[in-house]
């Protein structure tokens, strides 16, 4: 793999992750990684005139999880490179086919170009998820969701019945479901982890998302999807999440 990185952070994390990388991958374009000091710049991956461009913030780039950060980013280059459906499927054209005719909230499709994004992440966490320990990523998935549940009152009110903070539930919910599916689909959590537990929290704060439903379509995707077949999944997950009717019937 050819890499250069520049701006004012550490080279490190990003040649090791390459090296690593390369044992079973390999990427046929240059990786241009570009370290920024905005700390809204976390991460963007553009692909451009046979270069991939990795723009990360500092604080990212020094962060305890820049290694697996950067193996994340080389995944999505690779299934960029050879096509997979996950990264070259629109899904503007999916939202299109599966939202057609109806009336939607505008939140609700933002949250599912979100949920294409989580589709997209799986697919790419495919590809190195067992290059590395997975100690880090559990890590990581448990201390976003417990922040995610963690601002309700100690001692509620009978009327407060909140359990996640002032984001979205419905969203959050999808977003527990994506981390217990993607550990899962990789054997990195055991039966009793507190992240189920904080997963529950976070569906009973949303009863109108199936948190189980979405994870196991999450869990269980096809991991070589013809294009077709893969469409006819992002249909099926844009209209779980964005149409009553739908969810009452799965």
């Amino acid at each position: 793999m050819e890499i250069r990185v520049r701006g004012g952070g550490p080279a490190a994390p990003f040649l090791g992750a390459a090296s690593l990388f390369e044992t079973e991958h390999e990427l046929q374009w240059p990786v241009r990684v570009e370290i920024r000091a905005d700390p809204d710049e976390r991460t963007r991956v553009s692909h451009d005139d046979g270069v991939h461009r990795l723009i990360i913030s500092k604080q990212a780039a020094t962060s305890a999880m820049a290694r697996e950060l950067a193996l994340h980013e080389f995944a999505h280059m690779r299934q960029h490179e050879r096509e997979h459906p996950s990264h070259v499927q629109s899904t503007d054209e999916v939202l299109f086919l599966a939202l057609a005719g109806r009336s939607v909230e505008r939140r609700k499709v933002t949250h599912c170009y979100q949920i294409a994004n989580h589709v997209k992440d799986i697919y790419a966490d495919d590809l190195w998820v067992g290059l590395a320990p997975g100690g880090k990523l559990v890590r990581f998935f448990e201390s976003t969701l417990a922040a995610a549940v963690a601002d309700r009152p100690i001692d509620p009110a009978p009327a407060w019945t909140r359990r996640t903070p002032a984001s979205d539930p419905d969203i959050t919910a999808v977003n527990a479901a994506f981390a217990l599916a993607l550990l899962e689909r990789h054997d990195l959590l055991e039966s009793d982890h507190r992240l189920y537990d904080l997963a529950h929290a976070a569906g009973l704060d949303a009863p109108n998302v199936s948190l189980d439903g979405f994870r196991r379509r999450f869990r269980t995707l096809d991991p070589e999807p013809d294009a077709s077949a893969y469409r006819k999944s992002m249909v099926a997950l844009t209209r779980e999440y964005a149409l009553e009717e739908s969810r009452a019937a799965d």
